[in-house]
């Protein structure tokens, strides 16, 4: 800056202001840094309980005063608001206002809440900043919306607002409003990244209808809410790419799912106490909950209805409450462990579709068949289905057979005692038609004992004239296979004992051959 700009930055400085406010309004229109730390680490933190004096305070009227019809820039130089340590007193209300200068303040004490509900911004950047309350619904950025380390103890409502490219909430902590909603962006739409690494919440984090561009970073978030069903309530939330409710690490901002953190690296890991609500949800590459832990009530629950999305990354732990629910949902692969799902009682899959299954651990087919049971408390034939088609698919047929026999024992169970036993009489025989191969075994059974029995027996032919000669093998296979005629039965006179051992043979034949029938018709079906 020469001395004649100087000079001319001084006297353009309106009446009226504190020497404090007068060194703003030059550097706002100098576009420099207006710091006012005093270098002690502990009386500079905007969240400690140091006192800033008028050495350090300005007006809220001031700031919206420059920010709203400030000075013009000094020659050569781009006129912007960009203030370190220091205290505005008064509400800052920029509500419906439009604000073309570039506003960063960095370690900033708002006195009282700061209003922009309405408003147009180019970029706005509050880093480390404490500030009672953020109203800002509605508001409109070209570029950014900064936020990162800020301590919001009334709350932040971004409902419908528009933010040109990134949100960023980084270790944010944000408390309750009195409605119990810490942070309130209802219908916001977000140009590319919305980032809550490591936020913290005491109070309902609610995106419903939300639109991000990109991704969707709650890595390392806690979200907690005490009194409020949900945590986080974001049904009809629409992300293009993935939604990340997983670790975080503070060494290696760039931690992924998957990734072993560097040595000495902090891991924190994504926690929600209060209900997950991500219902009716389309998500572009994955939703993924590597080491998320959910501490449910007993009446809150992770939803996951008709979410959709081509890969489901249910890499938490499980919780010891609440419940899953994947109702409806449609995902492409289902990657998961055995150790992140609930009891049963606690898991609901009613027309859940996944086509892919990519376990991360041992999941053998009976954890998988108990998986699936632990969703059906009353008996319900399309989880069993939906995973012997998916088995089937990855040319398991052997597995499929095997869940399908399942599902008829499982099915077997709500019948009526008649029903059972003939369902138990063709699990024994046949295994429901799943396992054809023991239907040999009993026939060749049941044939070599009828046949050593007949053996014993040299009965009256019907026909003294004309008969065959006795053949007790082929008399019992006559009698064991009912559609098939040997020229036995009928032509021999049995009497007594044998009579009934005859009608016994037949009994057994009719029921082996209509369950060969049955899983004969299946497997036509199947193919």
């Amino acid at each position: 800056m020469t001395e004649s700009d100087s000079l001319r930055a001084t006297t353009d400085v309106p009446g009226g202001l504190t020497t404090v406010e007068a060194g703003m309004w030059q550097a706002f229109r100098a576009g420099t840094v207006y710091d006012l730390r005093s270098g002690d680490a502990g009386v500079d933190d905007p969240h400690g309980g140091a006192p800033w004096g008028p050495e350090r305070t300005v007006r809220a009227l001031v700031v919206c005063w420059l920010l709203l019809d400030g000075p013009p820039a000094l020659a050569g130089r781009v006129s912007s608001l960009k203030l370190t340590g220091v205290r505005i007193t008064d509400p800052l209300d920029l509500a419906g206002g439009t604000v073309d200068p570039y506003v960063e303040m960095t370690g900033c004490r708002f006195e009282q809440e700061v209003r922009l509900p309405e408003a147009r911004f180019t970029t706005v950047r509050l880093l480390d900043c404490a500030v009672p309350r953020l109203e800002a619904a509605r508001v409109h950025t070209e570029g950014d919306l900064h936020l990162p380390r800020c301590r919001v103890p009334g709350g932040i409502r971004l409902t419908d607002a528009r933010i040109g490219t990134d949100l960023l909430l980084n270790q944010a902590i944000v408390g309750p409003d009195r409605t119990g909603r810490a942070i309130i962006a209802d219908g916001i739409s977000v140009g590319q990244d919305l980032q809550g690494e490591m936020l913290r919440t005491e109070g309902e984090l609610s995106l419903r209808s939300a639109q991000i561009g990109v991704s969707l970073s709650l890595r390392g978030a806690r979200l907690t809410s005490s009194t409020t069903r949900n945590a986080l309530n974001a049904p009809q939330l629409s992300v293009e790419r993935t939604l990340y409710l997983s670790p975080a690490g503070l060494g290696n901002p760039v931690l992924t799912s998957g990734t072993t953190p560097a040595r000495g690296t902090l891991v924190q890991r994504f926690e929600a106490r209060g209900g997950i609500r991500l219902d009716d949800g389309r998500f572009g590459d994955s939703v993924d909950l590597e080491g998320a832990r959910f501490l449910f009530r007993e009446d809150q629950e992770l939803s996951l209805r008709r979410v959709q999305t081509p890969e489901l990354r249910f890499l938490g732990e499980r919780p010891e409450r609440g419940r899953v629910v994947l109702s409806g949902a449609r995902i492409g692969n289902l990657v998961d462990r055995t150790t992140s799902w609930p009891g049963p009682g606690r898991l609901h899959m009613g027309g859940f579709a996944y086509e892919n299954l990519v376990p991360q651990d041992a999941f053998p087919l009976p954890r998988r068949v108990e998986w699936v049971t632990a969703a059906t408390a009353e008996y319900d034939p399309e989880p069993y289905e939906r995973l012997a088609a998916v088995l089937r698919g990855s040319g398991e047929d052997e597995d499929a057979r095997e869940v399908l026999l399942a599902k008829q024992r499982r099915r077997r169970e709500t019948l009526p005692l008649a029903a059972k036993l003939w369902g138990y009489a063709q699990d024994w025989t046949v295994a429901y038609g799943y396992r054809p191969g023991r239907a040999a075994v009993w026939m060749a059974v049941l044939w070599a004992a009828a046949s050593l029995a007949f053996a014993q027996n040299d009965p009256p032919p019907a026909d003294p004239e004309r008969h065959p000669h006795w053949n007790a093998p082929l008399f019992a296979l006559d009698l064991l296979l009912p559609v098939i005629d040997f020229g036995q039965v009928g032509q021999w006179q049995l009497r007594g004992g044998w009579q009934w051992l005859a009608a016994a043979v037949i009994m057994l034949g009719w029921v082996l051959a209509t369950t060969v029938a049955a899983g004969a018709t299946r497997t036509l079906r199947r193919s």
